[in-house]
């Protein structure tokens, strides 16, 4: 599948930056000792051949996914081959016991990047999988920074996201969140991060949804007015190496716009890829006429699509990579801007943040609304959109 002419694309954002800094990074990797948890996601598996190709000493891969890892394993052996480095899966949960032990007996390492997150904007629906977003987004980042810094690991690379930028959402105040608990712990432990648009055809976005629509020919669905940033996979994976090798303390990464990155929607991909498909776009009126005359149009060589204006909870109405507060560096890179940040952080706060939600775990119960409010003494200014209404709740 060619993402590019999908995105509306010709030309890799970041060849530039690669090709210039393609020996530093051969040689870090090459001399190098890598954990890369949360690797069978789609972040996570483009990091780990970015950094399987270049030969590390040792790279380790931990999931929760045993599926998504078997894949992963499989499309390493049948594209990159073997190398002559340690490479080794693990299917554990980084917030288990388990993880310890992974690195107390298989480490140390000297670059731990974590990939793992609850990224789906979906997950604000309900409060049990917001919490877990918390102990995912949050938590298990503080926990596995810890373990690393324990080891004398020289950095620790962690996933953020664009919809960290002034949220509006949940999952986009999580990272924030982890973002600031970022900047304690960068006091005694090197650090770095990416913000990053959304990765085409990543697993569980809409475009993938895509693919797994044609596949049980069944009706697209898609907002025809979000306009959003993507990147592809391999792009993503580029972004994280250059951040985790290359970035400085505190640094967070993010994609330049220019061109070369444009807004484009998710209508406008779903009528690209039908029509490389072999297929036209037929605009339903209702998702039930989508359902109800899907084998009639698609005998014609048209897909019923069912294209609407957003009105769910979370929904962004742009995308942005920083806010105006923030410090930028645009000249060191030619395609990568960077976000230089100052240990800036309340601990009261952040203590305060951290015993409340363990003061709701203990309890055993919980609402959104309680979640919400703690969300709020971190991010007074965050823009929550409350519109009663979940992507769950669309086809």
């Amino acid at each position: 599948m060619n993402y590019l002419s999908l995105i509306d694309r010709q030309v890799e954002l970041f060849d530039l930056d690669m090709a210039q800094n393609s020996g530093t990074l051969d040689e870090l990797v090459s001399r190098g000792r890598f954990l890369v948890i949360g690797g069978a996601g789609s972040i996570g598996k483009a990091v780990t051949k970015e950094i399987f190709k270049r030969n590390p000493v040792a790279l380790h891969v931990v999931d929760i996914s045993e599926n998504n890892m078997v894949e992963l394993v499989r499309d390493i052996r049948s594209s990159e081959g073997y190398g002559s480095g340690d490479f080794k899966t693990f299917a554990v949960d980084c917030g288990h016991v388990e993880f310890e032990a992974l690195m107390a007996n298989e480490g140390p390492y000297d670059y731990v990047f974590n990939l793992s997150a609850l990224k789906h904007v979906r997950s604000e629906k309900d409060p049990y999988t917001l919490m877990r977003m918390i102990m995912v987004n949050v938590f298990n980042t503080i926990k596995t920074l810890r373990l690393a810094k324990k080891m004398g690991a020289k950095k620790y690379f962690c996933v953020s996201t664009d919809k960290a930028a002034n949220p509006v959402n949940m999952m986009g105040a999580s990272k924030r969140i982890m973002e600031m608990f970022l900047m304690r712990e960068s006091l005694t432990q090197n650090i770095s991060m990416a913000r990053f648009a959304n990765v085409a055809f990543s697993d569980g976005s809409l475009l993938h949804g895509f693919n797994q629509r044609f596949a049980k020919k069944q009706p697209f669905s898609a907002p025809n007015d979000v306009r959003r940033y993507f990147v592809t996979p391999q792009e993503s994976g580029e972004l994280c190496l250059l951040s985790g090798l290359l970035g400085n303390n505190r640094d967070i990464f993010f994609p330049k716009l220019s061109e070369k990155l444009h807004l484009i929607t998710f209508s406008e991909i779903a009528v690209r890829y039908l029509r490389e498909h072999g297929y036209e776009s037929y605009e339903c009126e209702t998702e039930d006429e989508a359902r109800d005359r899907t084998e009639e149009l698609i005998a014609n060589k048209q897909w019923p699509c069912y294209f609407f204006k957003s009105d769910t909870t979370g929904e962004k109405d742009f995308e942005e990579f920083f806010t105006d507060n923030e410090d930028l560096d645009m000249g060191r890179f030619e395609t990568v801007g960077v976000i230089r940040n100052q240990p800036d952080f309340d601990e009261s706060q952040l203590d305060d943040f951290m015993g409340r939600i363990g003061t709701l775990r203990e309890k055993g119960t919980w609402t959104k609304d309680d979640i919400v409010k703690l969300y709020f003494g971190l991010l007074p200014e965050f823009a929550h959109k409350e519109t009663g209404k979940y992507l769950d709740q669309r086809m």
